[in-house]
């Protein structure tokens, strides 16, 4: 195995070992308690998309740019361009009602398999008061339970039963799909693509981290220019996508 530190920001390949710093102690799950011996306590390690603990390191599940955050528990994560979502709990996704099963509705949200979402799972919904849901409808929800050996299930509530800005998204706007590593980027905080964006035009935007996004602009032709850079700044630097912003009509 390779040191952790040593391999950020340099591409690494499923199978690789990546030992981390003694200061993270060894214990695989990460969870383990210890018996106060007067030391200071073993650092926590949060393992991100694309590792896996394995004894007193790490194994490489996908192929990509290892990253590490040294910021409170430190954190490794592989930066890939992976388009396939696979559920995990607590997510917040965009899916797209395929049918409806009696009291649930069906979804279809990137994985696998469809995830179920209960007429009940939104807000001041009853048996008298039930969401107008149709067919085709975008559903912005977020996973109660994700895992290998259950059906996904989606609410559109949290746990003191607000919305949240969860629901059905609106009948207009333009929906796409990008690389699960892009819509990580979009969601950090202060991120400069969306501060240049929303000085740019108005615009409404969701996004969802199976890869989906859903924009709406005052106008079709405003809407689809968002568009087009969002899918394009992947692949672009800081400048470049400076300059592409500078050239559009009135700047």
């Amino acid at each position: 195995g390779r040191a952790a530190e040593a391999c950020v920001g340099q591409v690494v390949l499923p199978g690789d070992l990546l030992l981390l710093p003694a200061h993270y102690g060894e214990d695989a799950e990460g969870e383990r308690l210890r018996l106060s011996t007067g030391a200071a306590p073993p650092g926590r390690l949060l393992c991100g998309p694309g590792l896996r603990r394995s004894g007193a390191g790490l194994l490489v599940t996908k192929c990509g740019l290892l990253r590490h955050r040294p910021a409170g528990p430190g954190a490794y994560w592989v930066d890939s361009q992976q388009k396939r979502y696979v559920p995990v709990k607590g997510d917040h996704v965009i899916g797209i009602v395929t049918a409806k099963a009696g009291d649930v509705f069906k979804l279809d949200v990137g994985g696998s398999e469809p995830a179920s979402l209960s007429y009940l799972a939104f807000e001041g919904a009853t048996k008298r008061n039930r969401p107008n849901v149709q067919v085709g409808d975008l559903i912005y929800g977020q996973f109660l339970v994700a895992n290998k050996d259950m059906e996904p299930e989606m609410v559109c509530i949290d746990s003191s039963g607000k919305s949240s800005g969860m629901g059905i998204i609106g009948q207009d706007g333009f929906l796409f799909k990008v690389s699960l590593g892009l819509i990580r980027k979009l969601l950090a905080p202060k991120c400069e693509i969306i501060q240049e964006l929303s000085q740019l035009y108005p615009f409404e935007l969701v996004l969802g981290m199976n890869g989906r996004i859903w924009v709406k602009a005052k106008t079709v032709q405003q809407t689809l220019i968002i568009v087009n850079i969002l899918e394009a700044c992947e692949y672009m630097t800081a400048e470049q996508r400076r300059q592409a912003l500078a050239k559009l009509p009135g700047n």
